[in-house]
């Protein structure tokens, strides 16, 4: 039996509760039209995606708010239904960036609250409006933060009611840890963002987190755009896998849903990105099947420790997350 994925959740330490399979928003601005993030998340929330995985800096999220405003007043979910995600980006991890920040998210969605509000890297660049701050010379320009100021500021926004549920992305096990045993915490993280496929399988830092009662949300998890400007667009595509390709075969699925469905039956969110109304159904269609334990094996076996999305520009950056194993 299909069930939706509003059946589909993981119970989250807070007491909230993710849905497994969410879409993602991403979208590369030369690819991407205005309204086509509006439509695939309509079209995304018609499927029974109730999870959706947005960013300030994406520049769409008055789409997201406005399909999710749309799909409420037509009475096809509920506000509470819906579980977004929104992030705090790099320039703003200074305490008091945190909470205007958020303020202004939730004003460009048009909501009251989100439902997880995440550290989206934990690199601070320049404090400002400015996304990607640079010098004269083109050389980044970073900025010195404590983590856990920016933590006690997102605390105070969820006692405020202003998010339900906080997280970190790209975070390794020495910057959780940071937060995990900061004097007087209030509010721990309930999530870890990082990349996550059968490529680059996580095992020790989702174990880490597990430990923990933090659920990995895997971003590119069928890999990626290939962007080259983020990607080592050298490394193998991981949808032309061979066992994967099979496996899809054996099931009478694709190797995408195959790769999806082993991450969440390891007990990892998944957040697909996709514009095209077909792959935004099929990325859907995971509910239906479940992989073998040898064949969960076999895939876990691919793990090549290849990270798609490096962030190279950044590894000179003090709190560069990916030097550290995990």
């Amino acid at each position: 039996m299909d069930l939706s994925a509003a059946d589909h959740r993981i119970p989250l330490s807070d007491g909230n509760s993710i849905p497994v399979i969410g879409i993602g928003t991403y979208s590369e601005p030369k690819i991407t039209s205005k309204g086509d993030c509006l439509t695939a998340v309509k079209m995304a929330i018609d499927t029974g995606y109730r999870h959706i995985d947005g960013a300030y800096i994406y520049k769409n999220e008055h789409e997201v708010g406005e399909a999710i405003r749309e799909k409420i007043a037509e009475g096809k979910v509920q506000r509470e239904d819906i579980f977004y995600c929104g992030k705090l980006w790099a320039t703003k991890l200074d305490p008091e960036w945190v909470r205007p920040t958020l303020e202004k998210t939730l004003s460009v969605l048009q909501l009251d609250y989100v439902d997880l509000y995440i550290i989206e890297v934990p690199m601070a660049f320049k404090p400002g409006d400015e996304v990607y701050p640079r010098d004269e010379n083109g050389r980044w320009l970073y900025h010195n933060t404590n983590l856990c100021a920016t933590w006690e500021a997102l605390e105070a926004c969820k006692d405020a009611g202003l998010v339900k549920s906080l997280g970190v992305s790209n975070f390794n096990r020495r910057q959780l840890e940071l937060i995990l045993n900061k004097p007087g915490l209030k509010h721990k993280p309930v999530s870890n963002q990082v990349e996550c496929h059968p490529y680059f399988t996580q095992t020790k830092l989702l174990k880490f987190c597990q430990q923990h009662d933090i659920v990995l949300i895997a971003y590119s998890p069928l890999g990626t755009s290939r962007n080259p400007i983020w990607v080592n667009t050298s490394s193998p595509p991981l949808l032309k896998d061979a066992l994967l390709n099979s496996l899809g075969k054996k099931y009478n699925k694709t190797a995408a849903q195959v790769v999806l469905r082993f991450n969440i039956q390891r007990g990892v969110v998944v957040i697909p990105k996709s514009f095209n109304p077909e792959r935004i159904k099929e990325n859907f269609q995971v509910f239906d099947f479940s992989l073998t334990e040898d064949d969960m094996n076999k895939i876990e076996a691919l793990n090549k420790n290849t990270r798609f999305v490096e962030l190279l520009m950044w590894c000179d950056h003090p709190e560069y997350p990916f030097h550290d194993e995990y």
